[in-house]
């Protein structure tokens, strides 16, 4: 079955941190626009059209979620 939807959509294999691939996997739930098939804890088949996309989004999360140092006030 993953061999038939390949050649319809082809794919880039992606291998990442479980951490980021859950990042990965909340961005496309909503519309499913990015992931072909869910390998396993570390490794997904994305579109490979989407691929910038899905990398533009995915930064875009990461500095929505990186904290900005806490300034102590002290010079």
């Amino acid at each position: 079955m993953l061999l038939a939807i390949m050649l319809i959509n082809p794919g880039v294999l992606v291998e990442c941190d479980p951490s980021i691939k859950a990042i990965v996997l909340k961005i496309d739930q909503d519309k499913h626009d990015y992931i072909i098939e869910d390998l396993d804890d570390q490794t997904l088949v994305i579109k490979e059209s989407q691929l910038p996309s899905l990398k533009a989004r995915l930064e875009q999360e990461l500095a929505n979620t990186q904290q900005m140092p806490e300034d102590s006030g002290s010079d």
